[in-house]
């Protein structure tokens, strides 16, 4: 009786998140505008939000959710930093096109037994660029830049011993000149173990929050009302408007592949596992983007070296992906070095590169 009470809570909890995203989505779907084929494009603003975090998750097509269980789960799934026993921390960073980047950074520390807190950081960069004007179509001589950044705090933890929560509190700022929006957003996730042969789940509604709207001194002008007019000049404001946050819901299963196909594990002397073998399936949708789908899988040789490789569906971009990770381990910490590359249809290659440590 206790079994199917504590089966049932689980179900309805997962059915209330997905009732809640779906419910946002529809919300913000409601004022898409669809021109020929394109729907809901361009209605939200905080796209670096959506940027893969990791050369782990980024190297299996992002199709991470029900296996995500390191720092970079803050951004795949919350839930999964509840499996993180120790201290731990990861830097990313990834080289974007035309010379962007965007970074990564998070560490992970336990609370008790059950839960665990982690502080990020997320940064992307446009890098100089030159200010341009219909006389000076070559360059001002000035130069400006994209900035944005978010910060979070995530808390996780276990329910049961199958069941794990996460929820990330982010401030996020977008900021380009002297304007700038900034404001909280939430992400929500869980993962579920099935105990039956290694299969998990995740679910995760993600930039949960209200909108922003720029401000900054670069909106204040000082002029004349009405041209041709012979009156005083008066101060005068540019009026902004606001703008959702790329609200998507993800939902992801996990296999443990040989589990899965009933083979007996191969040990080496000292207790590691000769081979591991996972595969991830995701489907994500988005407030502002068609519904896209990624499948994922990760070999691993002696707990040293591991190749990734994935796909993604229902990107413009985005479709083959693929990975590799060098592991180091000692008696006071494992360090970790991973590297991704994703190929762009029309921009050329994004490269990841991704250092973790967690200590024992």
């Amino acid at each position: 009786m206790k079994s199917r009470l504590s089966v049932l809570v689980r179900v309805t909890l997962l059915v209330l998140i997905v009732a809640v995203a779906m419910s946002e989505l529809k919300a913000q779907q409601v004022i898409a505008v669809t021109a020929g084929g394109f729907t809901k494009v361009g209605l939200t603003g905080g796209q670096f939000l959506k940027i893969g975090v990791g050369a782990r998750g980024t190297g299996m097509a992002g199709a991470v959710s029900g296996l995500s269980s390191d720092v970079t789960s803050v951004f795949w799934n919350p839930a999964g930093i509840a499996d993180i026993k120790k201290y731990a921390a990861d830097v990313s960073h990834s080289f974007w096109f035309a010379g962007m980047s965007h970074s990564f950074a998070g560490a992970v520390i336990p609370v008790g037994e059950k839960f665990r807190v982690a502080a990020s950081f997320t940064s992307f960069s446009s890098g100089d660029i030159n200010v341009t004007t219909t006389d000076q179509q070559s360059g001002s001589g000035a130069i400006y830049n994209v900035a944005d950044l978010a910060i979070g705090i995530t808390v996780a933890g276990y329910l049961t011993e199958q069941f794990s929560f996460g929820v990330t509190g982010k401030y996020v700022q977008h900021a380009f000149t002297d304007v700038s929006a900034g404001g909280f957003v939430f992400d929500i996730g869980t993962k579920y173990n099935t105990g039956y042969k290694g299969i998990t789940l995740g679910f995760g509604v993600l930039s949960l929050g209200p909108k922003q709207e720029y401000s900054g001194a670069n909106l204040g002008i000082t002029g004349q009302p009405i041209s041709g007019l012979n009156a005083s000049k008066v101060d005068m404001s540019i009026s902004t408007s606001s703008f959702n946050m790329p609200l998507s819901f993800r939902a992801g299963l996990g296999l443990d592949m040989l589990t899965l196909m009933d083979d007996v594990p191969e040990y080496d002397d000292d207790g590691t596992q000769v081979h591991k073998w996972v595969t991830g399936v995701d489907f994500e949708t988005y407030s502002d983007s068609p519904e896209q789908f990624a499948i994922g899988t990760e070999y691993t040789f002696r707990d040293l070296v591991t190749l990734r490789a994935g796909y993604r569906l229902g990107n413009d971009q985005f479709g083959l992906a693929g990975g590799i990770g060098l592991k180091y381990l000692s008696a006071d910490f494992d360090g970790r070095v991973d590297f991704s590359v994703n190929p762009t249809v029309n921009l050329g290659l994004i490269n990841r590169l991704s250092v973790s440590m967690r200590f024992n």
